[in-house]
């Protein structure tokens, strides 16, 4: 025992990792395999054993003991430490080693209090690190919102333990996790953070984040640093133990694909900003926000021109109160826009065919994250899409009285819900005759709120009078009587009318810029309107151009 104290007092044998080892086998009981350790303490089964085998074979170069003589074989070192037996079918692990008698009694006499019994983060405590395997049907946010409470059970149905039974006994409150589902994608879904050690019958934690990008396996086996990820070389099992290196690279990959929202930096933005910006009255704002908080879904309608698009994106900033444009989706509608690219479907890989999610499935679970904020979907030309086709089940999802109403998703049999605080606005062209009626189904879901010419808004008229040009004035009331014209045409109506945005945003007015609106813009959308009425054209191109003479 003597020597064994001399030499735990010799850095060089003794390294702090050594001690490490030490200290957390006597704080198990004296015995234990790589696994239980690794589950326990942190870091990676190959930590214990072939740190074991380094200072076995340092002990031995500073004494000289006899060394088995399985040559070639790691663990004629582990002898000169531990005597050992073949592990339970119920322990983790091959092996449990159990320290020699002298070398723990000399523990016993050395200060192991300075050495660190778990492994550290970087905030000094002494969080763990996991990775779980489980149904998506655990995963799917409208299962599992941010901040629920969850449970996982440590046996299965047929009442067998789980796999790896020793990690489920070692986790504890304050550990993250890594939630993964393998079928029917392999990929990294969620993050969680275990909120109560486990009571014999289940562990409990709760999400910290959906992921609306995953990551799929085949990245993460494609990166030589987690190739020996206890999950890749033990693949058997519910719960896999990662060290603070592999959890961290881990999140780098995940923040890469799923960076964090920025908090500060927003530029603030209110009701008069949207004024001053979109030329509608107070009062039809008023009622605009009014019917999108109330209805949650709505479609802007109007003529060309009238700025459905400007519009929508500010209507999103004045009711989140700042420009936050993280909290906002932009998609177009067109004829082959399908239910694969909106919520989920199959996509040609490199291996055949893999399942992706869309684009307003990966924001729902977005908007899911941050329960507490407004985020905003707009949908350009609308009435383009096939609208049962792209939106499927979810017509009924998105009605207001249905958000957070779950639904099971037919092709990876998962729940999904709208959460209610996410807003969809559609913008359609009226004045577009290609188009055919909007499906019913969809109308009923949206409130349709008409965009109109703004030239007798505030805002207009102030931006108007700033310009300090006859010529345009003149334009502009000659529009005006052009519009009146359009609205008393039996054959086109107020949804035909010419917008404002065709004179908006000017930084100067110059007589060649009008021209060209009325030459490229305006009269082409007469010839369209007029195409059997020659004479009927042919004045209102003499009233405009007589303005410009």
């Amino acid at each position: 025992m003597d020597t064994w104290v001399e030499l735990l007092h010799d850095s060089e044998v003794f390294t702090d990792s050594s001690l490490e080892i030490m200290k957390r086998i006597k704080d198990y009981g004296g015995q234990a395999t790589c696994s239980q350790l690794a589950a326990k303490y942190g870091e990676s089964p190959n930590f214990y054993n072939s740190g074991s085998t380094a200072l076995a074979r340092r002990v031995a170069g500073k004494t000289g003991c006899p060394v088995m003589s399985a040559a070639g074989d790691s663990t004629k070192w582990w002898p000169i430490l531990y005597v050992g037996r073949d592990a339970s079918r119920d322990a983790e692990g091959v092996f449990i080693w159990k320290l020699r008698d002298e070398l723990a009694a000399a523990l016993d006499r050395f200060d192991l209090s300075s050495i660190d019994l778990y492994v550290a983060t970087a905030d000094g405590s002494d969080c763990r690190y996991w990775w779980l395997n489980a149904n998506p049907k655990i995963w799917s946010f409208a299962d599992l919102k941010v901040g629920e409470a969850q449970s996982y059970t440590l046996y299965n149905d047929n009442g067998n333990k789980r796999r790896i039974f020793q990690h489920f006994l070692s986790v504890k409150a304050g550990d993250m996790v890594i939630g993964y589902e393998t079928n029917p994608v392999k990929q990294i879904v969620a993050l969680c953070k275990i909120t109560a050690e486990q009571d014999g019958e289940k562990i409990q934690f709760e999400k910290v984040e959906n992921l609306a990008s995953p990551i799929d396996y085949a990245v993460l086996k494609s990166i030589p640093e987690l190739e020996k990820m206890e999950f890749f070389t033990n693949p058997n099992g519910s719960l896999f133990s990662l060290t603070k290196g592999e959890y961290d690279l881990l999140m780098d990959l995940i923040r890469d694909e799923n960076p964090l929202a920025v908090e500060q930096g927003a530029d603030k933005y209110d009701k008069d900003d949207f004024l001053s910006q979109v030329f509608i009255s107070e009062q039809r704002y008023d009622m605009l926000a009014a019917v999108l908080k109330n209805k949650r879904n709505i479609i802007l309608q109007g003529a060309p021109g009238v700025g459905k698009t400007f519009a929508a994106k500010r209507l999103a900033y004045s009711i989140m109160g700042e420009k936050d444009d993280t909290r906002i989706e932009f998609v177009q509608f067109h004829q082959n826009y399908s239910y694969e690219d909106f919520i989920m479907g199959y996509k040609p890989s490199e291996d055949g065919f893999e399942l992706k999610t869309g684009i307003f499935y990966r924001f729902c679970q977005k908007a899911a994250n941050q329960p507490g904020k407004d985020f905003f979907f707009i949908i350009d030309e609308i009435n383009r899409g096939n609208m049962s086709k792209i939106f499927g089940e979810l017509l009924m999802l998105i009605e207001n009285d249905y958000r957070g109403t779950k639904a099971t998703l037919a092709y990876n049999g998962s729940s999904f819900s709208v959460p209610a605080n996410l807003y969809i606005i559609g913008m359609m062209n009226t004045a577009d005759r290609s188009l055919a009626m909007i499906d019913y189904a969809l109308r009923r879901r949206f409130s349709f709120f008409e965009m109109e010419p703004g030239f007798d808004s505030e805002g207009f008229v102030q931006y108007q009078n700033a310009l300090h040009n006859e010529t345009f004035d003149q334009l502009i009331e000659k529009i005006k009587e052009l519009n009146r014209e359009i609205t008393s045409d039996r054959s086109l109506g107020k949804g035909f009318c010419i917008g404002h945005s065709y004179f908006s945003n000017w930084t100067e007015c110059s007589d060649e810029k009008m021209r060209a609106v009325v030459d490229f813009d305006i009269l082409p959308m007469l010839d369209e309107y007029w195409f059997d009425d020659a004479a009927k054209l042919q004045r209102w191109s003499n009233i405009l151009h007589g303005v410009l003479q």
